[in-house]
């Protein structure tokens, strides 16, 4: 019952704010969604790497769905969305140059 009252406000917070700020503060709040689908769902995928590359390669639509769901957790079709951000071929390039990267540290 508390997660309805929590993001109406924070909604409101967001509507006096720049858009630049505004697509700060979904990204963030997507990213803590992401890092649990990740951690739960993909075990395998190097964790920081991967949240900045489902990130980067989510639309608008997908960001504030992944945001929404930072504030009432995860569910199925949160990981339906980051399975279809990571299935991107944007996505799979991104993941594949920071597995290099990585590699290239050791």
């Amino acid at each position: 019952m508390r997660a309805a009252p929590t993001a109406l406000i924070a909604i409101l917070a967001l509507a006096g704010c720049t858009p630049q700020t505004q697509d700060q503060i979904a990204r963030s709040a997507a990213k803590s969604t992401v890092n649990r689908v990740v951690l739960e769902r993909y075990p395998g995928l190097p964790v920081e790497p991967a949240i900045n590359c489902i990130i980067d390669n989510a639309n608008s639509t997908q960001i504030v769905s992944l945001a929404t769901d930072s504030v009432t957790g995860p569910t199925d079709a949160t990981g339906e969305v980051v399975t279809a951000i990571l299935r991107k071929p944007e996505t799979l390039q991104c993941l594949s140059g920071a597995a290099l990267s990585e590699v290239a540290r050791l």
